[in-house]
């Protein structure tokens, strides 16, 4: 399970392992009260991708890029059932 040093090289491994296939991609967000760290994970049961911090800028890169994958888990959902009902 690799785990990144840097907020840039998870959040374009993640946002790519969601892209190669969307409807195996899971996120888990979870937070520690007891250290205070956050912990992002973004899998697709064959690639695991881990981000942790303990910082307070971290976690408004993490609340972005969770609501972008949002957004584009809701537009492709749209998409194909726009397509089904055609």
């Amino acid at each position: 399970m690799p785990q990144f040093q840097t907020w840039e090289e998870f959040s374009r491994a993640a946002e790519k392992l969601y892209l190669a296939d969307p409807m195996k991609a899971r996120v888990v967000l979870k937070y520690r009260h007891s250290d205070g760290s956050l912990c992002i994970k973004v899998t697709d049961d064959l690639v695991c991708l881990v981000y942790r911090t303990d910082q307070a800028q971290d976690v408004k890169k993490i609340e972005k890029f969770h609501s972008q994958l949002m957004r584009l888990m809701v537009a492709k959902e749209s998409r194909s059932v726009a397509m089904e009902t055609d």
